[in-house]
């Protein structure tokens, strides 16, 4: 579970986001990350029994300001990312603890340059199977729209009046669902999570028979 405590923690954090209070807090921020690591620990748990993830890993608190306007050295948040088994399963999820600002996401997030052009190129030759998976009324009750960047017009090489440029053009090809602070501080809220992420595995397993195949339908891994 996680706990008010936590909640409590990240959102002092928000409004005393320097070293000192920081150092002052420590204690308290151990535990959190404690408890957000065994939240990431348990679902990814959860997640084995349908899914076949295999890495779990609890983002670090501490923000890279190198190259950042926002000097603000800690993020206000923990994040969990939960990786699929590579090459033959793609896609991920992720985890997102935030006071006011709690989801869920899966799907795609930065697809490397072949596999984002094999995406477009499936949806310019057929876009049937994967507007039956996102137009389902459970998936849709659950996830909602496929959301991501996209070009303006068209990316290179494909027609800005193909019937499906609402997909050729997305950079990325997600599904987010927000959570309450009440939600989050549920005993059920991992369960929920859980049963969320199952919902999207027919998603996964078209976007994955895609990525190890060619257009042709040969395997390529």
């Amino acid at each position: 579970m996680i706990s008010n405590a936590t909640l409590s923690f990240l959102k002092e954090l928000k409004t005393n986001n320097d070293r000192d209070w920081f150092n002052e807090n420590k204690k308290r921020f151990k535990e959190a990350e404690a408890e957000a690591k065994d939240a990431g620990n348990t679902l990814f748990g959860m997640m084995k029994t349908h899914d076949a993830v295999d890495k779990v890993k609890l983002f670090r608190i501490y923000r890279d300001v190198r190259f950042s306007a926002n000097k603000q050295p800690y993020k206000t948040h923990f994040g969990i990312s939960f990786r699929r088994q590579k090459p033959e399963y793609r896609g991920g999820y992720y985890l997102h603890v935030e006071p006011g600002n709690s989801f869920i996401a899966t799907g795609f997030w930065q697809p490397e340059k072949d596999d984002l052009l094999r995406i477009r190129k499936e949806f310019e030759m057929d876009d049937t199977e994967m507007r039956e998976i996102i137009n389902d009324k459970t998936f849709q009750s659950v996830w909602g729209e496929v959301k991501g960047e996209e070009v303006k017009t068209a990316p290179k090489g494909f027609s800005k009046d193909h019937p499906a440029i609402d997909l050729i053009r997305k950079k990325q090809y997600m599904f987010t669902k927000n959570f309450t602070d009440k939600e989050v501080l549920s005993k059920d809220f991992l369960e929920k999570a859980d049963q969320s992420f199952r919902t999207i595995r027919p998603y996964f397993d078209y976007m994955s028979e895609v990525l190890t195949t060619d257009l042709n339908g040969v395997s390529v891994i």
